[in-house]
């Protein structure tokens, strides 16, 4: 495992640690009173199966243009959103043919995987799941269990902790298997989070250390700079989450720097991939300062979500930087989200601003990414993991971060929204003891 040094540069979250709610200014000596959820010190990794088969699980996206609001009432589906509203959030898919990139995005990914488990191993299909649009979840265990499978492995194109990026994925499964009458008769397992995975790191590492140069290169070459001083800021972003759905990502019990399993991994990841670029070019991190922030939010004005937002965050740099590399670190592929919101509407802003500036790529079909989750079912699968017994899989893991890495079946509390007026089925929930020291309550 590797050991995240604490003084890369620069040593904090972002200037003002806006991001989180944390302390005004982290440093070396207080970054070390986080521990995460270090402090549940049972065994992670799940003990290997039989599967027979694995699902790519994402989260779906319209086709054409008639397919634009009733994916969105499918996305909205119990807030009772009329879609005079949705028309408004449609715009963006309108913008693009009614398609959403997800799709393709995706089937590209379910192609490398096919290819490389075909080659690498291990020996099991693999097909593909949407939560709103088709192929529809419940459609597809449905034809799995049909076709025979008695067990099943999900992995979802989400890297982080927290309700829509983990829980919500293992709710659609219990979901199916309670709707579909399966309870009992058909076990659906979960790839866990992979934030910390070198395999999600690499990337970012490359296209930060591209864009970095790219942005560098362009300034020397500018007739006229927006501060005039060399800097540059880079910006990790991530999709905004309302605060409170924030402070309950993760098992409870636990203190995580910003309040937040959701934040706090993506600090660790950012750290990582500064880590990275440090060790191979490390002066490109001259004059360079760094920091987390959101985008993407929806919701009532009056419903506080996680700031600052990218748009508000460049509009804070005015006259103080002269270059920007934008990370879309909550991302794993370049869909609808990263296209408008980053490609579109912040680069429009630092356009406007002065600032010359670059959007890094997404993991998408990176070699290094499609390896990283093969690798992830092959500690899965009984015929190629490493191990049958989960401690020493535990200690074959490899991260990042210097993290023991996600959990293969959650806790029950773990991201369990306070609004919620009775739990949902789950998929991978843990049901032994927690062995917790040293946790607040």
């Amino acid at each position: 495992m590797t050991q995240l040094p604490t003084d890369i540069i620069p040593n904090r979250t972002d200037p003002q640690n806006t991001a989180t709610n944390g302390p005004a200014v982290l440093n070396e000596q207080n970054l070390e009173v986080f521990h995460g959820e270090e402090n549940l010190t049972r065994v992670r990794s799940e003990a290997p199966q039989d599967y027979d088969l694995v699902i790519l699980s994402s989260f779906g996206g319209p086709e054409g243009q008639e397919d634009v609001i009733p994916f969105l009432r499918n996305v909205t589906a119990g807030r009772g959103i009329p879609d005079e509203r949705l028309e408004e959030v449609a715009t963006h898919y309108r913008a693009n043919g009614g398609v959403s990139p997800i799709n393709e995005q995706n089937r590209a990914l379910l192609a490398a995987l096919q290819t490389a488990l075909a080659e690498k191993g291990p020996d099991v299909p693999i097909t593909w799941a949407n939560r709103n649009w088709e192929p529809y979840v419940k459609d597809v265990v449905q034809e799995a269990y049909d076709k025979g499978a008695r067990k099943i492995l999900v992995l979802a194109t989400s890297a982080y902790p927290g309700y829509s990026s983990c829980r919500q994925y293992r709710e659609d499964y219990g979901i199916a298997l309670e709707q579909l009458g399966l309870e009992g008769k058909l076990q659906i397992d979960k790839v866990r989070q992979y934030f910390d995975a070198p395999g999600f790191i690499a990337p970012f590492e490359d296209g930060l250390i591209e864009g970095l140069q790219d942005v560098r290169a362009r300034l020397e070459q500018a007739e006229r700079k927006a501060a005039g001083n060399g800097k540059i800021r880079i910006m990790f972003c991530t999709h905004s989450i309302p605060t409170s759905a924030a402070n309950e990502a993760g098992p409870r019990g636990v203190d995580y720097e910003g309040g937040s399993a959701y934040v706090e991994k993506h600090l660790q990841a950012a750290r990582a991939v500064l880590a990275g670029v440090e060790k191979k070019h490390p002066e490109l991190l001259k004059d360079v300062e760094w920091e987390l922030v959101y985008q993407s939010r929806s919701g009532p004005p009056s419903m506080p979500w996680l700031e600052p937002d990218v748009n508000d965050a460049l509009e804070a740099l005015e006259g103080t930087v002269d270059g920007v590399v934008l990370v879309p670190l909550g991302f794993v592929s370049d869909h609808m989200e990263v296209k408008w919101d980053l490609d579109t509407e912040a680069l429009d802003t630092c356009e406007k601003l002065g600032f010359v500036a670059t959007r890094t790529p997404t993991p998408g079909t990176h070699p290094e990414y499609v390896e990283m989750l093969r690798q992830l079912i092959v500690q899965r699968v009984a015929s190629s993991a490493p191990s049958q017994n989960p401690a020493e899989l535990d200690e074959l893991r490899t991260s990042a971060c210097g993290t023991p890495g996600w959990f293969d079946a959650c806790n029950p509390d773990c991201c369990v929204s306070a609004r919620a007026k009775a739990q949902k089925p789950t998929i991978a929930t843990y049901t032994g003891a927690d062995k917790a020291e040293g946790a607040r309550s």
